[in-house]
């Protein structure tokens, strides 16, 4: 067993995943809805990590709320402090970072991942998505005369997108923790890691 940060034993499989990590941080990308900042926390929680939501860093950063941000300033102004945002957090942070929805859709972005990370895909179906988002209003790309049909369009533009991220992992309406499982045991495979004997 190796051993976390606080000093707990931690399980062979996750010692593992850090080691090939090696200090990288963690992206997690994908639609709003999907369960980026739920399933990160309890990510970081298994592997000893520190966690962060780029979200809520914009929102420190610039003092309002994201649909705040979108309503003063725009999508633009808003795509460029979350990618200043990205930048800084992939420089100072070596845990599990979750992004905006429209983070990964940005070519530096991307390549910044890319290169200083790894990055997981959590993918789900628009009916589980339409049904997450429909309890959380606010959602600033929402905000629209027929949100089902912007949803869809958002789906159709983003997936070949994310689909370009290092690992994909299936969303569904399980316990969180069951995805977290799923990550680990996709992750183990991105990096050829041996199961225990």
């Amino acid at each position: 067993m190796g051993h976390n940060a606080t000093g707990i034993a931690r399980p062979k499989a996750e010692s593992r995943v850090l080691d090939a990590l090696a200090g990288r941080p963690i992206v997690i990308v994908g639609m709003m809805g999907a369960g980026k900042t739920t399933v990160g926390r309890r990510l970081a929680h298994r592997l000893g990590l520190p966690f962060t939501d780029s979200d809520a860093e914009i929102e420190t950063a610039a003092g309002m709320s994201v649909p705040d941000i979108f309503a003063a300033h725009g999508e633009p102004e808003f795509r460029a402090g979350e990618a200043r945002v990205i930048a800084r957090l992939l420089r100072e942070h070596q845990g599990i970072i979750a992004t905006g929805g429209g983070a990964f859709i940005n070519p530096e972005t991307r390549e910044a991942i890319k290169t200083h990370a790894v990055s997981i895909w959590i993918k789900a179906d628009f009916d589980l998505l339409f049904a997450r988002v429909s309890k959380r209003p606010g959602r600033p790309l929402l905000q629209t005369p027929d949100p089902r049909s912007t949803l869809q369009g958002l789906i159709d533009t983003r997936y070949p997108v994310y689909a370009l991220a290092d690992i994909t992992v299936a969303s569904r309406d399980v316990p969180h923790d069951v995805v977290v499982n799923d990550i680990l045991s996709a992750i183990s495979r991105h990096f050829d890691i041996p199961k225990d004997q």
